[in-house]
């Protein structure tokens, strides 16, 4: 099988990865519930791995680092323990449903949300973004990195948009991290959500959020913390604070392998080797006739990740035309960003989207280039 959908999930991990959850199972306890080898293992691994995600995202402090299971708990707790009713919020066309559906709710109960269109290529307009903050605007809420087109946003600029206007700044790097760098002080980045299971190369079911010293969001879920036992109020500080119940110690020592991995291969190799290997498929497969390619592709920094069509065949049925006869594994369909495809005008065909890892090989590349031109024909 030739992998190309690593946008869902990345399928093909450092080897050590596995390894280390299963040595976790034979050997961690329960962090932060008791003084056994066991328990204070579970306690190391889970610090260190903070540790590592501060580094790799240049924060402040390891204890801002917060876990959750995925991208879009990161979401949940970061939308509903900041945004009020009477809050007003800006976010893109360009969003995952795990933004989309948050604000959604909340609006429900009273919270003004903008959402800003996109241009023909996928791209928002910073003017008019600017130009929708109001007086009682709270926060800027947008992905870095699109799931469908693979469009970058400039969160260095956004940032400074949300800087200048007092309001907060929560970015959405589940498509970026762990391939493109991130400098949550420099692009003056709030809360940064981010899973574990993408770029990052760990096992599903580990994500997180680095919360900026002083911005205070409200529990999702509250419970056991292995601390302040008698305190009917879940513990206040960090990460204690958004973290409750027994956090996922085997996940959480697998991501911390495949963060070594990153650190010790590099994570801009990882990122361009991606990219290689994406534009190589770009180039080969834009020129086809009857190909219709999704996303602007004028700049080159952005996610490894090329949407298409072919002709006017359905796009489920041309993912699977790739899968059985070819061996090729992609994603059809909607892409759980539905205003993403209203702005590129494909609701009802839905798009293939291929996704690249570095694991990628130039002769994959080229089999997928001919499996399309043959399909077009």
């Amino acid at each position: 099988m030739i992998y190309m959908d690593n946008a869902a999930t990345t399928m093909q991990k450092p080897p050590q990865v596995a390894e280390a959850v299963v040595l976790a199972m034979g050997t961690l306890g329960n962090a932060g519930r008791g003084a056994s080898e066991a328990s204070l293992g579970a306690a190391r691994v889970i610090y260190e791995t903070r540790e590592q995600l501060c580094r790799l995202f240049h924060g402040e402090d390891p204890r801002q680092i917060v876990f959750t299971l995925n991208a879009t708990e990161s979401l949940n707790t970061a939308i509903g323990g900041l945004i009020d009713p009477g809050d007003h919020v800006i976010t893109t066309a360009m969003e995952h449903n795990s933004v989309l559906r948050p604000l959604y709710a909340c609006g429900q109960t009273g919270t003004e949300v903008t959402i800003l269109g996109c241009d023909e290529k996928g791209n928002i307009s910073y003017e008019k973004l600017e130009a929708a903050i109001r007086e009682n605007t709270k926060a800027i809420i947008c992905t870095h990195g699109s799931n469908l087109t693979g469009n970058l946003n400039d969160a260095k600029k956004i940032g400074a948009i949300a800087k200048k206007h007092g309001v907060l700044f929560v970015l959405d790097a589940s498509q970026t991290a762990g391939h493109v760098p991130i400098d949550v002080e420099e692009m003056q980045i709030d809360v940064l959500c981010f899973t574990g299971h993408k770029g990052l190369l760990g096992p599903q079911g580990t994500g997180g959020m680095y919360v900026r010293p002083g911005v205070r969001i409200r529990p999702l879920k509250r419970g056991g913390s292995g601390i302040d036992t008698y305190n009917k109020n879940h513990p206040p500080q960090m990460p204690t604070a958004l973290e409750a119940g027994t956090l996922n110690g085997h996940g959480i020592a697998g991501l911390n392998a495949a963060l070594y991995y990153i650190e010790e291969t590099g994570l801009e190799t990882i990122g361009d080797l991606a990219l290689e290997r994406m534009w190589r498929f770009y180039d080969g497969v834009s020129r086809i006739p009857g190909v219709t390619v999704y996303g602007d592709f004028s700049k080159k920094e952005r996610c490894p990740i090329v949407s298409l069509n072919v002709r006017d065949y359905d796009s489920a049925e041309v993912s699977d035309e790739l899968l059985m006869t070819y061996g090729i594994t992609t994603r059809p369909g909607g892409h759980c960003a539905p205003l993403m495809h209203e702005a590129l005008g494909n609701v009802e065909q839905g798009a293939v989207r291929f996704s690249f890892s570095h694991y990628n090989t130039e002769a994959e590349v080229e089999d997928a280039i001919r499996a399309i031109r043959e399909i077009a024909e």
